[in-house]
């Protein structure tokens, strides 16, 4: 009595090409949402800064990095080195005199089903 594995075999093929895929193409989905957030967080901040922080919405940006078991993450906010890019703490949650804005929070909001959507595309092209 014998296994037929040719369709296992075949299996372990197909998932080792995604693996070695998943990483170039996750990494331009990734980068694809991180775009739109700082869009989006940019857009809204400019509209709710104000005179005062008229410098702060171009502070913000993004920047990938590879995550410690794969695959790329993306930091995005203000650059702290940039102009009125240290006022982002008190524009995004607020201070005691002043309300939070919350830009950032609403623009990953508005982003998280666009995302989810690549990340799913991708997964069932890869497989």
């Amino acid at each position: 009595m014998g296994i037929d594995a040719s369709g296992l075999q075949a299996l372990a093929a197909q998932l080792a090409a995604a693996a070695q895929a998943i990483d170039a193409q996750g990494r331009a989905v990734v980068s694809k949402g991180a775009l739109n957030i700082k869009t989006d967080w940019r857009a809204n901040a400019t509209r709710s800064a104000g005179t005062h922080g008229r410098l702060y919405p171009s502070s913000i940006g993004y920047d990938l990095a590879p995550l410690p078991g794969g695959g790329t993450g993306a930091v995005i906010g203000p650059d702290k080195e940039a102009p009125q890019g240290p006022l982002g703490n008190l524009i995004e949650f607020g201070s005691v005199n002043n309300p939070p804005h919350n830009d950032g929070g609403r623009a990953l909001a508005a982003e998280e089903p666009r995302f989810i959507a690549a990340a799913e595309t991708l997964g069932g092209e890869l497989l």
